[in-house]
C-alpha cells in the first residue's frame, strides 16, 4: 500500500508556491506550484534548492 501524497506547504515566493510530497514510491519531492489565474505550470524536483531556483525564475506567459 503507497503512502496518502498530501501537498505541505513550505514557501511561498512571489506567485509560486513551494512544497513537498511523496511520490509512488514514498520519496519525499519538493514542488514548485505558479498560483497565478490560468498559468497552471508546476513541475517535481528532488531537492529543495532546486525547486527555489525554478520559482526564482518563472515567468508567467500569461498576458493580460
Amino acid at each position: 500500500m503507497s503512502p496518502r501524497d498530501h501537498f505541505h506547504s513550505v514557501m511561498r515566493i512571489g506567485p509560486v508556491q513551494i512544497g513537498t510530497h511523496r511520490d509512488r514510491r514514498g520519496r519525499t519531492k519538493y514542488a514548485a506550484v505558479c498560483t497565478a489565474d490560468r498559468c497552471g505550470w508546476s513541475s517535481d524536483y528532488s531537492s529543495s534548492s532546486a525547486a527555489q531556483l525554478a520559482a526564482r525564475t518563472h515567468r508567467c506567459r500569461i498576458s493580460d
